[in-house]
């Protein structure tokens, strides 16, 4: 009986067959429902093929009686600063730390050797005076300094030293910035984190150039020896009496170069060349090929002189000069909104490189602990040469698979030169304010201590207070110090700074000869394919800002 008992529900399941079509229908009808609830969410905007992660967040309200997918900003990225500076230059480091300070970021001061050890002390202890310092605990102080001899290679081991404490220290964050004393920022980190975050991690803004030039004459076959890294004591570099062949078991690249004057006459044209023919290869200093242009006309005998080079190292401008004919006729064929004509201008600067990079957590990983042998041959070939910490980044980068794709050739910072060069920027005044705001960048150099300039970037682009922080969307202390109080820093404010600093951006991976042309081409597909992303993230999350 029982077994019976147990058997009749399952045979009268089926065997009646109203009961069963309507199971069957019940599945096919929630099996529907489903695959159009899955189709809805993959044809949602928040889904598109963004360079920015977008997060669904659910309305558990029951009048909407559906899921609302709201496009949000991707999450703030972290930024790792090295600070370095020499004797005396402990205030300005406080200075520079408190303009580019973010709860998010990573913090760590040098003093080189120049400096006694009672100043890394004073710097310590004015670290921990600062409340929002203190609480967060991402500051830190080099305790066993290096020197730092930037005419020599010691500069470069100090800016690897500080790299490798960054890793331990840290393993979250995104990016490694190194500044120096005479940096300061023209952005505030709620606008640099802001842009930052729509781009991969794995980008590095590095200035470079394959074609050296006059350096390798000044600093490529030169030998030399720094004696910071075996004496105790600071000591100049000495030169060797003898030179060095070039290598070529890879190529040298350089920092920001100025383009050298270069002519062109009817006699020196190739032949059946056009007005405003391409030049490529055989313009110097590695301008982009497409703005290098032969400017003359065979029926008229006059020399064209061409002057091109970065304004400052900002966002991609050129300065053109022209030298006509006696009779003041100057020559037809350039066209490109990307130049912008001079009748007159300075010459052309021939400047050095720039420790001034901007290099992704991988690749200063890479660069540390990588397997690859490349980072520490270079290091031994660039041991015996003059500023090292110059070239040394721009060449691992370049001549290295994984990472010459993702150079973005800028550093993002403004510097302006003497006429005729010097061997040092140009100290900055009152009167480049208005080309620093226009040039877009995130930082600029060089600054000296307490300049006015600083008051005048405090007060019109920071809005920071004299001995304060500057204020982000974290701080929600009361007026007089705003910083005092810190809320959840994943939260950001962009300003003003952030749109100068997105078209700059955008104008850099849009214009893809600027980018790494250094390698036939293979990494110019994926910087355009950026470049549209970006275009795309900023333009939605302008739209979802609007009222």
């Amino acid at each position: 009986m029982q077994g019976g008992a147990m058997a009749s529900p399952t045979t009268s399941l089926f065997s009646n067959p109203h009961k069963e079509s309507r199971s069957l229908y019940c599945l096919l009808a929630t099996s529907l429902v489903s695959v159009l609830f899955v189709l809805s969410f993959s044809s949602s905007p928040s889904s598109s093929s963004t360079s920015y992660r977008s997060r669904p967040i659910t309305d558990p309200s029951p009048s909407s009686g559906a899921f609302s997918s709201v496009l949000l900003p991707p999450s703030p990225p972290s930024l790792a600063y090295f600070i370095s500076g020499s004797d005396g230059d402990g205030d300005r480091i406080i200075r520079l730390l408190s303009a580019v300070y973010h709860p998010r970021n990573l913090y760590l001061l040098h003093l080189d050797l120049t400096a006694p050890q009672d100043q890394r002390r004073r710097l310590a202890l004015a670290v921990r005076s600062v409340p929002a310092f203190r609480s967060r605990g991402n500051v830190y102080v080099v305790g066993k300094a290096d020197f730092a001899n930037p005419r020599g290679s010691s500069a470069l081991a100090a800016v690897l030293h500080g790299a490798a404490m960054l890793l331990r220290l840290r393993s979250d964050w995104d990016w490694f910035v190194n500044l120096d004393a005479g940096d300061y920022p023209l952005v505030t980190q709620d606008d640099l984190l802001h842009i930052l975050s729509f781009l991969p991690k794995d980008i590095n803004f590095v200035q470079h150039s394959s074609h050296i030039g006059w350096r390798v004459f000044r600093k490529i076959k030169p030998i030399i020896v720094d004696p910071g890294l075996y004496l105790s004591s600071n000591r100049d570099v000495v030169y060797a009496t003898q030179k060095r062949d070039l290598p070529n078991a890879y190529r040298l690249f350089s920092g920001p170069t100025g383009a050298a004057r270069t002519r062109w006459g009817p006699h020196r044209a190739p032949g059946g060349s056009p007005t405003g023919a391409l030049v490529g290869p055989a313009f110097p200093v590695g301008l982009p090929p497409v703005l290098c242009f032969i400017l003359w006309q065979k029926r008229k005998k006059y020399m064209t002189e061409i002057n091109a080079y970065p304004m400052g190292s900002v966002s991609g401008g050129l300065r053109l000069r022209w030298a006509s004919s006696p009779m003041g006729q100057n020559p037809s064929g350039m066209s490109t909104p990307l130049l912008n004509p001079y009748k007159r201008g300075p010459k052309a600067p021939r400047r050095g490189g720039s420790a001034s990079v901007i290099l992704s957590r991988k690749f200063v990983d890479f660069c540390i602990l990588g397997v690859d042998n490349l980072p520490r041959t270079l290091l031994m070939y660039y041991a015996n040469t003059p500023s090292s910490h110059t070239n040394y980044f721009q060449t691992v980068l370049c001549n290295s698979i994984q990472f010459n794709g993702s150079i973005v050739n800028h550093n993002l910072h403004y510097i302006s030169w003497d006429d005729p060069p010097k061997r040092d920027p140009r100290v900055l005044s009152l009167t480049d304010f208005y080309n620093m705001t226009q040039s877009g960048v995130a930082f600029a150099t060089r600054f000296l201590n307490n300049s006015p300039i600083l008051d005048q970037i405090d007060r019109e682009l920071l809005n920071r207070g004299p001995g304060r922080l500057v204020p982000g969307a974290w701080c929600l202390g009361a007026d007089g110090d705003p910083c005092s109080v810190g809320v959840d820093a994943e939260i950001l404010r962009p300003g003003p700074g952030a749109k100068r600093l997105e078209n700059v951006v955008v104008q850099l991976l849009a214009n893809i000869s600027f980018c790494s042309d250094q390698f036939d081409g293979h990494a110019i597909l994926p910087l355009q394919q950026l470049f549209w992303q970006m275009k795309t993230a900023f333009t939605a999350t302008s739209m979802a800002d609007e009222p």
